[in-house]
């Protein structure tokens, strides 16, 4: 009697921990599914887009608005819709598709985008930019640096121009060329966690801040 309830029992305990592991692969699964072709979590490790986005700041990035695409060969599975000028947006970095950058739409296909004395142009005319913060007063020539006096360049079909928020501390679309809309991972649309390294704490005033 005793060896056959101690049988039951292990059957039992078997039948359980097989129950929970089929229950954490699928939670597994799920959460791959969605972190690939809905939402992704991120974390901003540095400070170009500074003071939209802080360094700590976590953010969910929608990948599904600008549509589904095969995650190796980044063909489109469903079509969404075009990236708008200002969204933030996340990418595969041109120059090393290893890693993922976070910057602003700024040019869309066909624009001609042109900086001058830190001032962006689109089409002829100022971009209203609200969101900038320059933190050096000097004014570099375009023979030292594309940072404040850049182009005309016209955007390519299919691509992008993308510029931090941090305009004065910013590696993008100036240095390094277009994005590919194809390479276009998602939408930043919220802080969900913020951590202040430089002070321990938490920045809870910036958590559940919508990204604009």
């Amino acid at each position: 009697m005793v060896e056959r309830d101690s049988f039951a029992d292990k059957e039992t305990l078997a039948a359980k921990v097989w129950d929970w592991v089929k229950t954490i692969v699928l939670a597994l699964l799920l959460a791959l599914f969605i972190r690939t072709f809905f939402v992704q979590a991120f974390k901003i490790p540095s400070g170009s887009m500074i003071p939209t986005l802080l360094i700590g700041d976590h953010i969910l990035v929608n990948k599904f608005v600008y549509g589904v695409r095969n995650p190796i060969t980044r063909k489109v599975w469903i079509k969404g819709r075009m990236p708008k000028r200002k969204e933030v947006i996340v990418f595969i970095f041109p120059e090393n598709r290893k890693l993922d950058f976070i910057k602003r739409v700024i040019g869309l296909p066909g624009d001609i985008v042109e900086i001058r004395n830190k001032v962006v142009y689109i089409n002829g005319k100022p971009l209203d930019e609200p969101y900038v913060q320059h933190t050096d007063p000097r004014i570099l020539p375009r023979e030292v640096s594309p940072r404040d006096n850049f182009g005309p360049v016209k955007v390519p079909p299919g691509h992008l121009f993308m510029m931090g928020d941090n305009r004065d501390e910013s590696y993008d679309s100036r240095f390094w060329g277009f994005v590919p809309i194809k390479d276009v991972k998602g939408k930043a649309f919220i802080i969900y966690f913020s951590w202040d390294s430089k002070h321990f704490r938490i920045r809870w005033n910036r958590i559940g801040k919508l990204i604009h």
